[in-house]
């Protein structure tokens, strides 16, 4: 694989601008190749010129290498100063300005411009890499404020009677020290220690004070040229608090050093935002309460808030690592490349540039990284390195190659029944019996409840196959666990697995006729689609871990959260799953039959009066409406946490869809022509405020000032005719939701089929949607360079105390 494909494909998605554009340098580099192709000649070298053999040839003697050969020459002359291509300028800010010195060479101009784009490419990515280095020091710092009221909570909570006082205090603080300190030491490899040394006696331990090790600012400030003044000053530094630590136990406990239980003074809880207990508290303007509780549970919600913040700190650490790592190697490619095409010889001083700078020489991430890595092991893995590195850097999914292959079986299995579906009804000539139409309204609809899940799984790993092609992060977006999101290739093994287990049992059912003595059906074959029903419950809420237990939780939270809509903080999952729940109304009427036809109606005779049940006719227009009101209700809710006025909008346009929804129902119930018309205007404006809103805010496309007519300046697909044809078929795919409303019968097909039709039509719409909308939502991302989701802290630490010092 070439470099820049190399490149693109290590790059973190939501910093793709900020990464150098070697594709622009690249391009400039072949118009300077092209120039010199076209301008200046190969060398002319006669033909038949040959060199005639001398009998007198020079011989320099064996010797006079040897005799005049030093391992380094101190009269060689200094390099030619007039030789020399580029001088390249450090500024103030420590960007590079390069002065190209062979500008009135013959194309020298096209060189001239390559340096200008050369330099702006690093001042850009110093720049990022400057901002983002600030920001994990600074969120160090808070991090080492958390970590310091947690080692004082801990040792409240395990020792809740106190101390005797002070002095002893202290001394068995010293003496954990201690022991803690060289369990680590012990613990670690040799080629570790070797190189952490210094850091070990800096990690946090739960009897060090305030201003001792940690995830201080202060011990990251050193550069990677300045090693050796750093390993000395830390040298010094571990020396003087040995002597502290003698001074304590001969004159107590200084005055400067305040005890680890005192930072609890400072602390109180920060209480989770967007739960059920504080949305209601904040509706009664009950105050929360903050007030420390040493409890032991509280103390295990500190641990796992405070693990999660460290694993996603680490992360960050290790992809600003790569980011520099992967610029620095840019940089030198490229350079070489100018190297080799214009017969120059300035990469050695431009990379001696790149070298100092400090996206070169800050080694401050990677001190981080080692603190990060003592600090988790000690306190969050006891001290057990390997476990602790396993949670820090967990291995990514491997495609297994029995999963393709039971995707591949399973696939084939499903066109085969399908085949034999299709042949048993030709040969059997089912369509012609009297009971087709029985058949098609009652079990029709119970397997269509397969259809229309296999269906929509199918698209979604459609869309995860495509979203990792035009390096969608979809993983991040939707906040799933790293190592635990599921691929395209998972997907498709559980759809077709319910496929193949929904196709056997309309087999196993194919019946229509019944036994002539009883007048019944079989029971065990009419009870196949409940039992396939109740197997796939029983597989969503299996607590076992496995058949992807992780993310069978995370569909049942965020469907928990839809449910309950504005007790909870809405995030991005949630109200996306909601939206899916919209475009699947008949696969919730269906499951709304399988309640009535099971539990009210005589299955053994294939009879149910739900169809007449006034109960029933309701429960199912109120499930129509029910995932809007839900979807409405979200938009509220953001609409009160960030006060963003287009959440209210959007509201509107799902309370439009709910009013469309019952004028259709009261329609129905009174049958008169003024209820017809208001569903009629009601659907039609629905209908057009929605797809609208798909287009241009849930795609962003219709932007004004585009360099892409009609679209938006950034897109992922490379065929600008793939969003015109996805507009025009969302168009005209909306349209067909209009039935679900007014009820419009086509086709002269049986009225179970249309509306299994209309609703496989608003699955494909929905499908296609998925795709866009989160295409936005990781284009929106990326122009705020957010790759990283914000973890909430346990601890909310009172700044009073650093002023008052």
């Amino acid at each position: 694989m070439k470099f820049g494909k190399e490149f693109t494909s290590q790059q973190v998605p939501e910093w793709q601008e900020a990464y150098m554009n070697y594709g622009s340098l690249k391009s400039l580099l072949k118009e300077i190749n092209l120039f010199k192709q076209r301008n200046l000649p190969a060398p002319h070298r006669p033909h038949g010129l040959k060199r005639n053999a001398t009998l007198y040839r020079a011989f320099s003697g064996l010797s006079h290498m040897v005799q005049h050969h030093s391992p380094r020459n101190h009269h060689s002359p200094s390099p030619d100063v007039e030789n020399q291509v580029i001088l390249v300028n450090g500024l103030a800010d420590d960007s590079a300005e390069t002065t190209f010195l062979n500008v009135h060479d013959e194309g020298g101009e096209y060189e001239l411009v390559y340096f200008r784009r050369l330099d702006d490419e690093f001042n850009k990515v110093l720049k990022f890499y400057k901002e983002k280095a600030k920001e994990v020091v600074d969120e160090a710092g808070a991090l080492n404020k958390q970590m310091e009221a947690l080692v004082a909570f801990r040792v409240k909570v395990e020792h809740p009677e106190g101390w005797k006082n002070s002095v002893e205090e202290t001394r068995q603080l010293a003496s954990d020290v201690a022991a803690s300190r060289a369990e680590l030491y012990a613990t670690a490899p040799s080629a570790v220690r070797a190189s952490k040394r210094a850091t070990l006696m800096d990690a946090i331990d739960e009897e060090s004070s305030r201003n001792g090790g940690g995830l201080s600012v202060e011990s990251i400030r050193g550069d990677s040229k300045d090693d050796k003044e750093t390993k000395t000053i830390t040298t010094n530094s571990q020396l003087q608090v040995q002597a502290d630590d003698q001074d304590d136990q001969q004159n107590g406990v200084r005055s400067k050093r305040p005890a680890p239980l005192e930072i609890l003074q400072y602390v109180t809880f920060n209480t989770p935002q967007g739960t059920p207990r504080s949305t209601i508290k904040g509706i009664l303007n009950i105050p929360n309460q903050t007030d420390l509780k040493f409890s032991k549970d509280n103390l295990k919600k500190a641990e796992a808030q405070l693990k999660k913040a460290f694993v996603e700190f680490y992360n960050k650490l290790r992809l600003l690592k790569s980011y520099s790592f992967l610029n620095i190697l840019a940089f030198s490619k490229i350079m070489k490349k100018y190297d080799k095409i214009a017969s120059r010889n300035a990469s050695k001083s431009y990379m001696k540039m790149v070298d100092d700078s400090y996206l070169g020489s800050s080694n401050k991430v990677t001190k981080l990284m080692e603190r990060v890595e003592v600090i988790f092991i000690k306190h969050f893995a006891n001290s057990n390195r390997s476990k602790g590195m396993n949670v820090l850097r967990p291995k990514a999914r491997r495609e297994k190659h029995r999963v393709t292959f039971s995707m591949g079986f399973l696939v084939g299995c499903t066109f085969a029944l399908i085949i034999a579906l299709i042949l048993i009804i030709r040969a059997r000539k089912i369509l012609d019996k009297e009971g087709k139409v029985l058949y098609m309204e009652t079990m029709f609809p119970l397997y269509s409840l397969f259809g229309f899940l296999v269906l929509h799984l199918v698209l979604y790993a459609g869309n995860i196959y495509f979203w990792r092609r035009y390096r969608v992060n979809y993983s991040f977006i939707f906040g799933f666990k790293q190592g635990t999101e599921l691929g395209y290739r998972e997907i498709l093994l559980v759809s077709f697995c319910i496929s193949v287990l929904a196709l056997a049992c309309v087999l196993a059912n194919l019946d229509m006729e019944m036994d002539p003595v009883t007048k019944e059906y079989k029971a065990i074959t009419e009870l196949l689609p409940l039992v396939l029903v109740g197997l796939l419950l029983a597989i969503m809420l299996c607590p076992f871990n496995i058949i992807y237990r992780s993310s069978r939780f995370f569909l049942l939270v965020s469907l928990f959260h839809c449910i309950f809509s504005p007790l909870y903080k809405v995030t991005l999952p949630d109200f996306l799953l909601a939206d899916q729940i919209s475009s699947q109304i008949q696969a919730l009427r269906s499951f709304e039959f399988y309640i009535c036809y099971y539990g009210w109606g005589d299955y053994k005779h294939r009879q149910n009066s739900c169809g007449d049940s006034d109960v029933f006719n309701t429960f199912s227009y109120i499930i129509a409406a029910l995932p809007f009101w839900w979807r409405c209700l979200q938009c509220l809710r953001r609409l009160y946490d960030e006060g963003d006025i287009m959440q209210a909008y959007n509201g509107l346009k799902y309370f439009s869809i709910i009013v469309a929804v019952s004028t259709r129902t009261a329609y129905t119930l009174s049958n008169a022509n003024s209820w017809k018309i208001i569903a009629w205007i009601t659907s039609i404006g629905a209908t057009i405020v929605s797809t609208y809103w798909d287009i241009v805010f849930d795609w962003g496309l219709f932007q004004r000032n585009s360099k892409n007519w009609m679209l938006r300046d950034k897109l992922l697909v490379p065929h600008k005719s793939v969003y015109y044809a996805a507009v025009v078929l969302n168009v005209v795919l909306r349209l067909a939701w209009m039935q679900t409303v007014l009820n419009i019968t086509i086709f002269s097909l049986h009225t179970q089929m249309m509306i299994a039709l209309v609703a496989i039509l608003e699955i494909v719409r929905r499908g296609m949607w998925n795709f866009f909308r989160l295409e936005n939502e990781h284009i929106n991302n990326v122009g705020k360079f957010r790759a990283f989701k914000s973890v909430p802290l346990p601890f909310n630490y009172d700044e009073d105390e650093d002023k008052d010092e």
